[in-house]
C-alpha cells in the first residue's frame, strides 16, 4: 500500500460527519450528540439511502458502491447477534443502549464517507468489552449484514482490505435526525465554563527548544537533545516528597508499555500498545485527541520506546514498520512512510528529529539471511514529506573498508546491528549519535578467518556512530566491544556531557552497554577519553587507558564444550533503561540488575539463541544476598561511586533525577520510589497497578510540578528477571496506564 493511500484512509475515516469539517483521526471532536456515541464506544454503522447497482469487482482509486454476498451477510448477522445485539437490538433498530442501525441516523453519520472509516471505527471500538477482538473478515461481514438491512444489493463480496474499502463510499446525503441514546436535536444544554484551548495555544517546537527546553517541558524521550533525562524543577523536593499523592491516572490500551511521554505547553502526549497516541491535558488527564493506527490484520504488535516532537508535528514509529507524522494540535496524519518490510524488520526505538531529518532505526532481521542480509539500518526521512533521503547501514557494506572486519563473510549472510533506542544530537557539532547492537549470528565472528587484512570485530556492531543528519554520512565511530559473543550490546542512550578531563574541559558522549561499563568519547572526533566500570561484570579484565581496548577473560569466551558462567545476564546488568545525568553535579544515576548467566552449550542438532551453539540460563551472583535491584550514583568527574541503593526487586524502569534533589525509579514489584540523590535513601514509595517499564518524567502544568510514570508489564527488562524473585507476582491481567503525582496541599 502506498503511503498516500494510508493518509487518505486515516483522515477520511475519522472525519467528523460534517461536509465542512476538518479530518480528525479518532479525535472525536464532534457536536455533543455525536460525541456521546463515540465516547460510549457505541457500534455506529452505515445507512444506505440511495442505492446504486452492485459492482462485480473493486478497483483501487475508483469510487464504487458497496455490495456483498448472501453468505457474507448471513455470517455477519450471526456475528452481529453474538457481539452487537445486546446494545443495538436483535432487529438492528430496537436496542436500548445503541442507536438504530437502520434509516436516517446512519445517513446522518456516514453518508458519502468511505467504508474504510466505518470498518476502522468498528474495529477500534467494538465490541465495547473487547475492541479489535474479532477478525477483519468478521468485522467486514457485520458491515455487509448492516448494508443488507439498509437495502444494499447483493453482488461481489465486500472486501476486508482497508485499501479496497477506502474506495467504497456510503451513498446518500446526510440529514439531521434524532438518534436514540443521544441528545434530541432541539435540546439546549445549560451553559458551562469553557476550558482553555491548550491545543490552540500550543507553540511550535523549535530546534532551540529541543536543545534547551523550558523547565516545565519534556520534549524528547530523555527531555532534550543531550539525552540527560534530568529535570530542573524544584517544587517537588526532598522536604515535601513525602506528601506526593496521585493527581490523576488514565487506563491505556492493555499491553506492555515502554514509551516515555512527552510534554509541551501543558499537553502530555502518551503512547500505548497497539499504536495508540493520546494528547491529554497534563494537569487533569482530560483527553484532547486520540490517534489509533489502523493496522493490517495479523500485524504483530511492537513495543515502542519513544515519540518525537518537532515544529508542529508529533512523530512515531508503528508496528507495521512505518514512521507517521501527526499534527500535534489535532492528531491528523500529515504523512506516512513505510521504512522497511514489517515481516523482517521492526521499528522500536522511535525517531530522532533534527536538521530537517526524521532519523529512525530498525531492529530484527536475525535468522533472515536472505531477506535481511546486510543487517539493520537507520533512515533519514525528509521532515516535510516523509520521503527517504538517506540510509546508513549499521553493518559495513560492500566497498566500506570496515567490511573486512566481518571475517570474510559475504554481505548477504551478515546480520544484526539493530538500533533499539533513539539517538541523541549535538546541534553545535551537527552530529547525531546512535548505538547499533550486536548480532545473534555469533558463529560468523566466533573465530577469525586467517586471511590478511581481515578481522572478526564485526563493525559497526556494539559501536557509537556519529552521523551528519542531513546527509547520513558517517563522521566517526567507536566500537565498544569487539566480537560480542555474549549478547552484551552497547545500544542505549548516548548522553552528551561537558567534563573536565586532565585539566581541560571537553565535550563528550558517554554511554554504557549491558556490562555496565561507561565509555566516554570526544563528541567531535570519537577519540577515547575514559571508562568507568560500575562493578556488575566479570568478563572484562582490563581497559587500555589510551585506546579503550578491552581485554576479556578468555575462560569466559564461549567456544568450549562445557557451559560457561559469566556476569551479567544477557538481559543486561545495565540495559536499555535510561540513566539520568545532572549537569550541575556531574553525577549520573543508573538502574541496574545484579545477575549472571550460564552460557549452556546446546546439544547436537540444536542451535540455541546464539548461532555459535549456546543459550542463556539466568542465575544470581556468586554468594548473592538476594538483592538484585540497584540504583547507583557515579560522579563522572572523579569516576567514583557515591552510593548504591540495593533492593530485592530487579529494576525495570529508567531513572529521573531532578533539581529538587530526588531520583525516581521503578521496579518489578510495582514499586515506584523517590531516593535522596545525595545518599540513596528512599524518601517516598508508591505501589502502582502494573510493572513500570518506561522512564519517569517531571513537568509543569498550570504552575504545578508533576511526576509521571507509565506502566505496562511485558518489556524486555521486566520479563528477563522474574525467576530470581519467585515470590513477586505479576498482575494476572495485562494492563497499562499512566500515573501522575503531585504534592498534596
Amino acid at each position: 500500500m502506498q503511503p498516500q493511500n494510508r493518509i487518505t484512509i486515516t483522515q477520511q475515516y475519522a472525519r467528523p460527519i460534517s461536509k465542512a469539517a476538518v479530518p480528525t483521526p479518532l479525535t472525536l471532536q464532534l457536536p455533543p450528540y455525536k460525541r456521546l456515541f463515540y465516547r460510549r464506544g457505541l457500534f455506529i454503522a452505515a445507512a444506505m439511502l440511495i442505492m446504486q447497482p452492485a459492482l462485480t469487482a473493486y478497483s483501487k482509486g475508483t469510487q464504487v458502491a458497496p455490495s456483498f454476498t448472501t453468505e457474507q451477510a448471513a455470517d455477519g448477522r450471526a456475528a452481529y447477534q453474538k457481539s452487537c445485539a445486546r446494545c443495538h437490538g436483535a432487529n438492528v433498530d430496537d436496542g436500548e443502549f445503541g442507536p438504530p442501525l437502520r434509516g436516517g441516523p446512519f445517513a446522518e453519520h456516514w453518508a458519502e464517507q468511505p467504508v474504510s472509516g466505518l470498518f476502522t471505527k468498528i474495529k477500534s471500538s467494538m465490541p465495547p468489552d473487547a475492541p479489535g477482538s474479532l477478525s477483519d473478515g468478521t468485522y467486514t461481514d457485520v458491515i455487509a449484514y448492516l448494508l443488507s438491512e439498509n437495502g444494499a444489493l447483493q453482488g461481489a463480496r465486500l472486501p476486508s482490505s482497508i485499501e479496497d474499502l477506502a474506495a467504497i463510499r456510503v451513498p446518500g446525503a446526510a440529514r439531521a435526525v434524532d438518534v436514540s441514546g443521544g441528545l434530541a436535536l432541539a435540546v439546549t444544554l445549560p451553559p458551562w465554563p469553557a476550558k482553555t484551548d491548550l491545543l490552540k495555544e500550543m507553540t511550535p517546537v523549535s530546534e532551540a527548544m529541543l536543545k534547551s527546553p523550558a523547565p516545565g517541558d519534556w520534549l524528547t524521550w530523555r527531555r532534550a537533545f543531550d539525552d540527560s533525562g534530568f529535570s530542573p524543577l524544584t517544587q517537588i523536593n526532598r522536604s515535601n516528597v513525602g506528601r506526593l499523592r496521585l493527581a490523576w491516572s488514565m487506563a491505556l490500551p492493555a499491553g506492555p508499555n515502554e514509551v516515555t511521554p512527552l510534554v509541551h505547553d501543558g499537553i502530555i502526549f502518551v503512547h500505548a500498545y497497539g499504536d495508540h497516541v493520546l494528547a491529554l491535558d497534563a494537569a487533569t488527564g482530560d483527553e484532547l485527541w486520540h490517534y489509533a493506527r489502523p493496522l493490517p490484520e495479523g500485524t504483530n504488535l511492537v513495543m515502542q520506546r519513544n515519540l518525537a516532537l518537532s515544529g508542529e508535528r508529533l512523530y512515531l514509529g508503528t508496528s507495521d514498520a512505518h514512521v507517521v507524522a501527526l499534527e500535534a494540535r489535532t492528531g491528523h496524519v500529515v504523512w506516512d512512510h513505510l521504512v522497511a518490510d514489517p515481516k523482517v524488520w521492526r521499528v522500536s526505538g522511535g525517531p530522532l528529529v533534527a536538521r530537517g531529518r526524521v532519523m529512525q532505526g530498525v531492529v530484527g532481521g536475525e535468522g533472515e539471511p536472505e531477506s535481511a542480509g546486510g543487517g539493520a539500518f537507520i533512515v533519514g526521512l525528509d521532515e516535510r514529506n516523509g520521503q527517504e533521503v538517506w540510509r546508513f547501514h549499521s553493518i559495513a557494506q560492500s566497498g566500506d573498508p570496515n567490511e573486512r572486519t566481518w571475517n570474510d563473510t559475504p554481505l548477504k549472510k551478515r546480520n544484526g546491528g539493530s538500533v533499539w533506542t533513539a539517538g541523541s544530537y549535538d546541534p553545535d557539532l551537527d552530529l547525531a549519535y546512535f548505538g547499533p547492537a550486536q548480532t545473534y549470528d555469533t558463529a560468523l565472528l566466533q573465530h577469525p578467518v586467517k586471511k590478511r587484512g581481515n578481522s572478526n570485530d564485526g563493525l559497526y556492531l556494539d559501536s557509537t556512530v556519529a552521523l551528519e543528519p542531513e546527509s547520513g554520512r558517517l563522521k566517526w565511530y567507536f566500537q565498544h566491544l569487539h566480537n560480542d559473543q555474549w549478547d552484551y550490546d552497547w545500544a542505549f542512550e548516548r548522553q552528551r556531557v561537558a567534563l573536565e578531563v586532565n585539566g581541560k574541559l571537553r565535550q563528550l558522549v558517554v554511554t554504557s552497554g549491558k556490562l555496565g561499563i561507561y565509555d566516554a568519547l570526544d563528541a567531535a572526533s570519537g577519540k577515547y577519553a575514559f571508562s568507568i566500570d560500575m562493578g556488575i561484570q566479570n568478563l572484562i579484565t582490563r581497559i587500555d587507558p589510551k585506546s579503550g581496548e578491552k581485554s576479556i577473560d578468555v575462560s569466559k569466551f564461549p567456544d568450549k564444550a562445557q557451559s560457561i558462567s559469566v556476569c551479567p545476564h544477557a538481559g543486561g546488568g545495565r540495559s536499555w533503561m535510561p540513566g539520568s545525568y545532572n549537569n550541575s553535579t556531574h553525577v549520573v544515576y543508573i538502574a541496574m540488575v545484579e545477575s549472571c548467566m550460564e552460557l549452556i552449550k546446546t546439544g547436537e542438532g540444536e542451535r540455541g539463541p546464539l548461532s555459535s551453539g549456546y543459550r542463556w540460563a539466568l542465575k544470581p551472583w556468586p554468594d548473592s544476598d538476594g538483592r538484585y535491584g540497584r540504583i547507583q550514583a557515579v560522579d563522572l568527574t572523579t569516576r567514583q561511586t557515591l552510593w548504591k541503593a540495593r533492593q530485592r526487586a530487579p529494576q525495570t524502569s529508567g531513572v529521573l533525577d531532578t533539581s529538587g534533589g530526588l531520583v525516581f525509579a521503578g521496579a518489578l514489584d510495582r514499586r515506584f520510589s523517590a531516593y535522596d540523590d545525595r545518599t540513596g535513601e528512599i524518601l517516598w514509595s508508591a505501589r502502582l497497578s502494573d510493572v513500570p517499564s518506561a522512564a519517569p518524567i517531571s513537568y509543569m502544568a498550570g504552575g504545578k510540578q508533576y511526576i509521571a510514570m507509565v506502566v505496562g508489564y511485558g518489556g524486555f527488562q521486566a520479563i528477563s528477571f522474574p525467576a530470581l524473585v519467585p515470590e513477586i507476582k505479576r498482575p494476572p491481567a495485562r494492563s497499562s496506564s499512566i500515573w501522575v503525582f503531585e504534592i498534596s496541599q
